[in-house]
């Protein structure tokens, strides 16, 4: 028995969240892909200057973008950035900023096939 590995988006609630319009759904991936490199860039220099309420500003944007797609693991990363800078706790930043950039790797192949 072969065990596939879990898709980074969840497809039919992807499509809920637009209607079913599958169209639309490509144009909301798309303005996603051109985006989010501009936007872990802002997450990464916030984290790089210890501005906790620009990481926390900016994790709530990602997380939001990415829960259109029910990228479960790519959400779980940005809420956990987002509540570390609302928290102030930056300490641990690292680490979840690099589960973010694996989860978003692994959502723009699957974006893009759409």
């Amino acid at each position: 028995m072969s065990v596939t590995p879990e898709a980074a988006i969840d497809r039919e609630l992807a499509l809920t969240r637009v209607g079913g319009d599958v169209e639309l759904l490509k144009e909301i991936a798309e303005l996603f892909l051109e985006e989010y490199p501009k936007v872990l860039d802002e997450l990464r220099a916030a984290i790089a200057r210890g501005d906790a309420k620009d990481v926390e500003r900016t994790a709530h944007g990602l997380k939001g973008s990415v829960s259109n797609f029910g990228a479960r693991k790519a959400v779980e990363a940005a809420k956990t950035l987002e509540s570390m800078g609302r928290t102030q706790q930056l300490a641990e930043v690292g680490q979840v900023i690099h589960t973010l950039e694996l989860a978003l790797a692994a959502l723009k192949p699957e974006l893009e096939a759409l």
